[in-house]
This record gives structure tokens, C-alpha cells and sequence, in this order.
């Protein structure tokens, strides 16, 4: 609804990325609406000390070996595609005892090893966040609607070695078509009210850059935002209520990286001054710690959590 488009991470192997994609996403692509995103040669060279960005992912995935026993294959209820996420990683997993190698019936619609559910969201949320955050060519915004997969992409490798960050709920700021609704009547609101909505999206994004750089001073970003924000939520609501679509409030929260490394969580005197105006608008503020990122792009410090599953009152 409210993103220009949205990406995903595929196979690399064309038969079984045909077998994987869903037919709507097929539909978005051909609307120029979504595209796909094969992993790049560094993520499947063999696994050393030299690859950074993986060191994040393997140490989690080595922490999980160690703590706890050997899944059961019964709880194993999760896969890998065949060249999604590279033989190298494949291997290390099986080698860790965190996934077992699939027989030829499984490997000939493209499923090589099964995993627990843990594991894949370890996986999902991870490679995700570094592949939006490191890719040059275009500028991702890490989404998910998996709290396990945002946790783990985000959480201090250790107590104490995390870095500032805010937290923000949007859900209020940005209202959600109903389950069930058709794809095809989400996109024919985009299209009948795309000024709106991208007025609403883009002052967000401005809020949240401004949050991000001017850190320290919170409620003078607030304020700035003030008008343009509630103007175009205003906007934007007149557009859903002239709709016929059928409308929910959804928890979105999305996390931002402020412009510092200073480690431990944001100290801010006057935060309840702060919520307070946040929510004269119409979102939740508060302060989190998040692991820093290795390899980050400075232009998009964003994670994105929708939780499909909870409606806010």
C-alpha cells in the first residue's frame, strides 16, 4: 500500500524460483511493482574470517548450535530453497547440527535442507538486513511481519555492545485495507490517491531522517514535523473514508539508527515531553539498543516490523 515497491530474496536456480514465487507477486512484477533479489557471489564463497558480513549471522548461528540440543527432525518443520542462500552456508548449517540434508524427493521441487523455524527467521532476518543495507544499487528498507526475524536482525550480539536507536509505532499514522481485501482494489487506491499517500509516507521519512541526524534533540524535530504530518494524515484519512475499502489499525514499528556510535541506549531528559508530542500526531516514540552494522548505507538506517496479527485500539 504504501511503498513504491517491495523486493524480496529469491533462488538463484530459475525451475525453482518459478516454483516458489506466488502468483501475486508475479502479478506486482509485471506491474513494476515488486522485483526479486538474488544473493550476490559473497555470500556464497566459502565461509572465513574475511567475510564481515557474515560474521553476525555466523556467531548467531553458532550461539543456537551450542545452546541448546539438536533439533528433532518432528520440529524441523522449515526449509531451504536450493541456491537461495548459497552451498557454503547450506553446509555449515547441516555441519552445526541445525538442519539435515532432504532426500531426492524434496531436492526436485528445490528444498535441500530442513530447518527449524528458528533457524530460517535467523536466516530471513539477517541476510535481509544486510542486503538492504549494504546494496549500492538501490536503497532497501528492511520489512518484515516476522517479530523473531526483526528481533534477531536488530538485538546487541552482547549486553553492553549495543548502539542507541529509537523505536517508533506508525500503526495509527498509517491505517491497513482489511484482511481479505483484493490486491486489485489495494492498487487501484494507490493509484486514485498516490499524492496523498506518498505525502504521507514521504513526511514520515523525513521525521524519521531527522530523528536519525538530530538525535539529540527530539522534540525540536517534532515540532518541525508537526503541521506537515498532521496535515497530510488528515489528508490521507479523508481518502480512506471516501474509499469503500474497509479499513484496520495494525501495529508498525520501525526502528531507527541514529547518527552516532555512541554505545548503550539514548538518554533523553525531557522523553516524556517527547512522547507526548509524538503523540498529539498520531505515533508512540521511545529508546532501544541495536547491534551495529558492519557495512551500513548512512541514507536508509530503517527496519521495519508490521505485525499483521495485532490491531491497535
Amino acid at each position: 500500500m504504501y511503498w513504491d515497491d517491495i523486493a524480496s530474496v529469491v533462488p538463484r536456480d530459475p525451475e525453482v524460483y518459478e516454483a516458489s514465487i506466488s502468483e501475486e507477486l508475479k502479478e506486482l512484477q509485471e506491474r513494476g511493482l515488486y522485483h526479486p533479489i538474488v544473493l550476490g557471489e559473497q555470500y556464497r564463497r566459502p565461509l572465513g574470517d574475511d567475510l564481515l558480513h557474515l560474521e553476525v549471522l555466523m556467531r548467531e548461528l553458532r550461539e543456537l548450535a551450542a545452546s541448546s540440543p539438536s533439533p528433532q527432525t518432528s520440529l524441523m518443520g522449515a526449509f531451504l530453497f536450493r541456491s537461495k542462500v548459497g552451498h557454503c552456508l547450506e553446509a555449515e548449517i547441516v555441519r552445526l547440527g541445525l538442519g539435515r540434508r532432504l532426500g531426492n524427493a524434496w531436492a526436485s521441487r528445490g528444498m535441500d535442507v530442513a530447518v527449524s523455524k528458528e533457524v530460517q527467521l535467523l536466516l530471513i532476518g539477517t541476510l535481509a538486513q544486510e542486503v538492504a543495507l549494504t546494496t549500492e544499487a538501490r536503497a532497501y528498507t528492511p520489512y518484515t511481519d516476522q517479530r523473531s526475524a526483526y528481533e534477531t536482525s536488530l538485538r546487541p550480539i552482547a549486553p553492553g555492545r549495543g548502539v542507541a536507536a529509537w523505536r517508533v509505532e506508525l500503526g495509527h499514522l498509517f491505517p491497513m485495507p482489511a484482511p481479505g481485501t483484493p490486491t486489485s482494489e489495494v492498487l487501484a487506491f494507490r493509484d486514485k490517491y498516490a499524492p496523498e499517500r506518498e505525502r504521507l509516507m514521504g513526511a514520515t521519512q523525513t521525521m524519521l531522517s531527522d530523528l536519525c541526524r538530530d538525535w539529540e534533540h527530539p522534540a525540536d524535530v517534532l515540532q518541525r514535523m508537526r503541521v506537515e504530518l498532521n496535515q497530510a494524515r488528515e489528508d490521507y484519512q479523508s481518502a480512506t473514508r471516501a474509499s469503500r475499502t474497509a479499513w484496520v489499525n495494525r501495529s508498525i514499528s520501525v526502528t531507527v539508527g541514529v547518527a552516532t556510535a555512541a554505545v548503550g541506549a539514548l538518554v533523553v531528559p525531557d522523553l516524556g515531553w517527547v512522547a507526548g508530542i509524538a503523540g498529539s500526531i498520531g505515533f508512540n516514540v521511545a529508546t532501544r539498543e541495536v547491534r551495529p552494522l558492519l557495512h551500513a548505507r548512512k541514507d536508509h538506517p530503517f527496519s521495519y516490523l508490521h505485525q499483521v496479527d495485532r490491531e491497535l485500539g
